[in-house]
Formats: C-alpha cells, sequence, structure tokens
C-alpha cells in the first residue's frame, strides 16, 4: 500500500470540525448491575484529534457509541456540535449528516465494488450520479483511484480500510469516530492509515476521536483520555 501525500487530498468539502462536550455521563448494562461509565465528562474541540484509550471493558467504545448515537446515556448529556443529542428527533439523520464512522473491522460489502461501497451511505441523500463521481473522488483522495472497481476480496487489508475512511467521508462529517481503526493492521499499514487521518483532518478540519489500545497510537493523538472501570483517570498530552 502506498503513501498518500497531502497535495492529493481535496480541499473541496472543507469543513469545520464539530466540538463534543460530554457531562456527567453515565451507562449501565445487564439492569443496572453493570456501570460501563460513571459520570464521565471532557470537552473535544473543533479540528482535534483525542484518543480514547484503557483496557478492555474500561468503556471506550460504548463512550464511542453514545457520542455517535448508536445508544443513549443512562444520565448526563452529550453535544456535538452545539446539538444535545438527547433533543434529536431524528438519530439515524444526525448519523448521516454529522458523523462518520470508522471501525476495527471495515465491514465491507463483498459484493459490491470499492466504489459502490463507497457510495452506500449517500443512498437517499444523492442522486445516482453524484454518488458515483463523490465515491470515486474520495476513493482518489485516499490513494486508491485504480482500485476503485476491485471488490473487497481482492483488496489487502490496508485498502479496505482506506475504503473504510473514504466511505466515512461520503456525507463530509464533521466528526469522525475510529474504533481501533488500526488493530487489525500490521505496524507500517496502521501507521499508514494514521497518517492518511491525520492528513484528512489537517485538510478538512474534522474532528476524530479515536478509541485504541496501542499506545503508539494513542501518542499520535492532540491528547489522550485514558479510562479505567468507566471513568477518566488522566488526561495525557501529545508527546512532544
Amino acid at each position: 500500500m502506498r503513501d498518500v501525500d497531502a497535495s492529493q487530498l481535496s480541499s473541496q468539502g472543507r469543513g469545520v470540525g464539530a466540538s463534543v462536550v460530554v457531562d456527567r455521563v453515565r451507562k449501565t448494562f445487564e439492569g443496572g448491575q453493570v456501570a460501563a461509565l460513571r459520570d464521565v465528562s471532557f470537552t473535544v474541540e473543533p479540528g482535534e484529534l483525542v484518543a480514547l484509550t484503557g483496557a478492555s471493558g474500561s468503556g471506550k467504545s460504548t463512550l464511542l457509541n453514545l457520542v455517535g448515537a448508536l445508544d443513549r446515556p443512562d444520565g448526563g448529556t452529550i453535544a456535538v456540535g452545539g446539538q444535545r443529542l438527547d433533543a434529536l428527533d431524528d438519530p439515524s439523520e444526525y448519523r448521516a449528516a454529522t458523523i462518520g464512522f470508522v471501525f476495527q473491522r471495515h465491514d465491507l460489502l463483498p459484493t459490491l465494488t470499492a466504489a459502490e461501497n463507497v457510495q452506500v451511505p449517500m443512498f437517499g441523500r444523492r442522486p445516482r450520479r453524484a454518488r458515483e463521481s463523490r465515491a470515486r473522488e474520495l476513493l482518489a483522495e485516499v490513494g486508491l483511484a485504480a482500485r476503485a472497481d476491485a471488490r473487497p476480496g481482492v483488496l489487502s487489508g490496508g485498502e479496505r480500510q482506506r475504503v473504510a475512511i473514504a466511505r466515512a467521508l461520503a456525507n463530509e462529517p464533521r466528526l469522525l469516530l475510529a474504533d481501533e481503526p488500526t488493530a487489525a493492521l500490521d505496524a507500517d499499514t496502521g501507521a499508514q492509515v494514521l497518517d492518511l487521518l491525520e492528513q484528512l483532518r489537517e485538510q478538512r478540519g474534522t474532528t476524530i476521536l479515536l478509541v485504541t489500545n496501542d499506545d503508539d497510537v494513542a501518542a499520535r493523538a492532540d491528547r489522550s483520555l485514558r479510562l479505567r472501570d468507566g471513568v477518566i483517570r488522566a488526561e495525557e498530552p501529545r508527546s512532544a
């Protein structure tokens, strides 16, 4: 997988990233018996890249799901771009218009080409020709113009993750939520994916909230928030 130079990334779609304000958020499971998050509070500034770190079960992915409106907290509030999530009339529209998701597993549809996979979030939001043009533009931005018509089965792991990033950017999100985006990749390929995320952030101003168990990945963020037993135990600035 080749590197992508920042000059390849289009300035079209450049926007202002969304702020994230989490205030005293609580989340429990199993009828309240298991506390996943306990009065968690933090703020992410527009355009900032923040890593959520901690051991498995510390509440990182739960928190990401709450910010993405894939679940609701049991207490406290979350606001993204000034919009309180508990006041949303349609969480699915919020997710489509504001959020891009990148997961550890790319979850690409195996019967679709790379370009068709990137188009999926745009169905119902753009006409066909606009979807096709946008998908190929995004694949070019992530260095996969020549692989647009390839299906996931013939792509490398790093290429599949690049397609997933292009798909996450389809609707020009103000906030990108990435859950262990490099965990299934080797060190070199993972570093290149992180390079791409940083370049996209610099070009577009997108806010990125990233979950990782890897201290080397966390060191690439502007700062990291370390969770343990559902509580933020430490905040660490980027290493010099």
